[in-house]
This record gives structure tokens, sequence and C-alpha cells, in this order.
């Protein structure tokens, strides 16, 4: 009898532990862009680093394309827990979490090197710890890259070019009102309407970074690329804090570590598909002109008055002009 019940206990053991090993909570991750892009590329290789740090107790399934909305609606999912992990563009934030707003501004990064110097450093962290107040937990800065405009109907070189022209733009106030400084009109509208949208005539282009405007095809109705670079607007890989807070310590320093490894995994995609992009577009047909930034730049100056008011921003303004 004493044999049987150790026999028992072991076995009820071994399949409790068994029980363990396969016991797996799946996160749901939103992305807007297609599968292969280099966000949603970052957001894997997190999930796979995850997964085998927590003994695969823990795996992130992403939905690239859409599939969980556009970028507007997905943050309100990832603030409320519905979604577990988001990579979003910092622009949609800017109302919600006034430190975004820094990093949207036109022309304040002279370079990607600079934009990682600053997002990678102590400012990077200060605009992360805002988040928490949105129910959010900033695991990293991805590449977004350089957005500059683009049209169906001429070269862009000077600001006298682009008058009275209609972009898409983020649904962003500051986007809006970057286009209204530059003589342009400014049509806020989601993302994965703006192809047919530039084909039908309703907007004359739109403005974002070479892989975009290769992979969702937009060079296929607007063949004048500007590259005005205006801003280098960091992406954001957020978590839900009612996700995050389910996490031991342990876990929250794995999840962490994974995500710091994932940024340069990221960047490394991002640089090559620049490159990949660039070229493919140049060789579709595509006209890339480069303008004299200083005149875009000079314009600028009411977009920082209105949307640099606030003292504590004005110095994260300055504070990111001496990074050096």
């Amino acid at each position: 009898m004493k044999h049987f019940s150790r026999f028992a206990a072991a076995a009820a053991a071994i399949a409790m532990m068994a029980g363990t090993a396969s016991a797996q909570t799946v996160l749901r991750s939103s992305d807007t862009h297609p599968d292969g892009y280099p966000t949603v590329e970052g957001v894997k290789y997190f999930g796979e680093l995850v997964k085998e740090r927590t003994a695969g107790r823990y795996s992130v399934e992403v939905y690239h394309s859409a599939q969980l909305g556009e970028e507007k609606d997905t943050i309100e999912q990832v603030r409320s827990g519905v979604i577990d992990l988001n990579r979003i563009s910092m622009a949609p934030f800017n109302g919600i979490i006034p430190e975004t707003t820094v990093p949207s501004l036109p022309y304040l990064f002279r370079s990607e090197d600079h934009m990682h110097k600053v997002m990678d450093g102590e400012i990077g962290a200060q605009i992360g710890a805002a988040f928490e107040a949105a129910d959010l937990v900033v695991l990293a800065f991805y590449d977004g890259g350089a957005r500059s405009f683009y049209n169906s109907k001429k070269p862009v070189n000077t600001l006298a070019d682009l008058a009275g022209m209609k972009f898409r733009v983020i649904q962003s106030d500051i986007f809006v009102d970057m286009v209204s400084a530059l003589g342009a009109n400014a049509t806020p509208m989601p993302y994965g309407e703006v192809y047919s949208a530039i084909q039908t005539g309703v907007i004359d282009g739109a403005e974002n970074n070479f892989p975009s405007y290769d992979t969702a095809k937009h060079a296929e109705v607007a063949k004048y690329y500007s590259l005005d670079e205006h801003t280098m607007v960091p992406e954001v890989f957020v978590m839900s804090k009612a996700s995050w807070d389910k996490l031991t310590p342990e876990d929250q320093a794995i999840f962490k570590e994974a995500a710091k490894e994932s940024v340069t995994k990221q960047r490394e995609l991002w640089t090559a598909q620049v490159a990949a992009s660039r070229a493919k577009v140049e060789a579709a047909g595509s006209e890339i002109t480069t303008p004299d930034k200083q005149p875009f730049i000079d314009a600028m100056a009411p977009v920082y008055e209105k949307h640099v008011k606030d003292e504590k921003l004005k110095a994260m303004v300055e504070a990111i002009r001496a990074v050096q």
C-alpha cells in the first residue's frame, strides 16, 4: 500500500511538472506594418528571446498588417489590456502623453545617430517613464527612419512647390501644423487608406520613410519623393501595464533585456530595409530629389511656439539639441 501511495505521489508530481512546463501565456502584439517589416521582425525576435528565457512559459504572437486595428484604435486596446503589446509610432500618443510631443517635432534630430543617442540615454528614459501614467510600460524605442514628402504631381524642391498641395499625415496635431507651416494642406487619415486616396486624387501625396513608401506600394501611385527628412519620429514598443503587472520581477527583467536586444536587431534590419526599399522604388521609376532643408527648418518656428509652451518640454528640446 505504501509502495502504491509513493508511486501515486510520484505520478502526481510528474503530471504537475508537465502541466507547469506546458502552461503557456500567449501575448498578443499589434503592428500596422506588413509581415517581414523591420518593426514586425523586431517584435518577433523579442518574442523568441522571451520564449527561450522563460522556458516556454510566455510566447508572443504578432498580429501584423493592422489585423487588430489601425494604430489609433490599438492604443486604446493596449491601455485597457485587451492587447498585451503594441508597436506604434510615437506621434499618435501626442495628445495623451505630452512628452511624446518632443521627439515628434520636425527637424529636431540632426541624424539617425543623434536620435539613437537621445532615445538610448537619459532623455529617452524620461520620455519612457511618462507612459506609465497612461497605463503603459515602454519596453523599447525602435527606428522609424526619416519621413519625407512624396506625391503624384511633381518634384518638390522648394517651399513654393509644396504650396496648396494636399498631403496625408498621421493623426497628430504637430503633423497637421507642420504641413500647414510649409504652405500645404494636411489631411489626417489612417495609413491603410492612403493608397486609394492618392490613386483617386483625394490627396496629392503623403509623407513617410522609404520602407513604408515601398511596402505599402505608395510608390506605384506617387512617383515623386522629396528627401526633406522632416521628422525622425521613433517607434515605441509598449506593454499594457495590466499585462506587465502579472509578470514576476524576474520575468519583467527578462522582458526588458529581450526588448533591449531586439532594438539592435531591429536597427540592423531597418538599415538594410531602407537601402533595399530605396533601390527598389528608384528602379521602378520613382524620382528622388533632395531640397535645401534650411527654408523648411526656418518655417517651423510657429510649430515650436504652439507645441512647446511648457517649460519642461522647452528644456527637453534644448537638452536634445545639446546632445553630441
